[in-house]
């Protein structure tokens, strides 16, 4: 079996919107600061990903492109996995989430999701196998990363199927 690892990052602080569309929001000052600790963190853990699923929402790409910007530093300009966009992040929840990820080619082993809240943090929770779900969903904070792995190929995603190697929220 090889090893799978999947990346779920909640976007970064954005601006409250006020009369703003939900979806055109930016982030703040705050949120690109963080957005790069994200990526600089993924750097610094040796976390490459090779497929990105995104919201494109504004607030989420630019989350990604931000962190996208500090991992290529931290690996010397060599960041340049496939990048989708897809509404389903922004407009669906969970189940559109596992449809998503049992769609991800058999040949990625790292992928990176970046998205909202609540799903991200119930994603997270879900994929915990019996013996690390403590029966409660813990809220990750804006760019707050959740790092899972498991062995099973991506079409077989499914609750329960991957531990939670790794937590942090990137703070910059």
């Amino acid at each position: 079996m090889t090893l799978r690892t999947l990346i779920l990052l909640r976007h970064s602080k954005a601006e409250t919107p006020g009369d703003l569309v939900d979806f055109d929001r930016s982030l703040t000052e705050r949120g690109e600061s963080d957005a790069d600790a994200a990526g600089a963190w993924l750097a610094d853990a040796r976390l490459h990903p090779d497929f990105v699923l995104c919201s494109p929402a504004r607030r989420t790409r630019q989350t990604w492109q931000t962190a996208a910007i500090a991992m290529a530093q931290g690996e010397n300009g060599q960041v340049s996995p496939e990048v989708i966009y897809d509404e389903g992040l922004y407009l669906g929840g969970r189940t559109e989430v596992f449809d998503l990820l049992r769609r991800v080619p058999e040949t990625v082993r790292t992928v990176l999701l970046v998205g909202h809240n609540p799903t991200v943090s119930e994603v997270s929770a879900l994929l915990l196998p019996d013996d690390q779900f403590t029966g409660t969903v813990v809220e990750m904070k804006t760019s707050g990363l959740a790092v899972h792995s498991g062995e099973k190929p991506w079409s077989e995603t499914q609750p329960g199927a991957m531990r939670l190697a790794r937590q942090h929220t990137a703070r910059g």
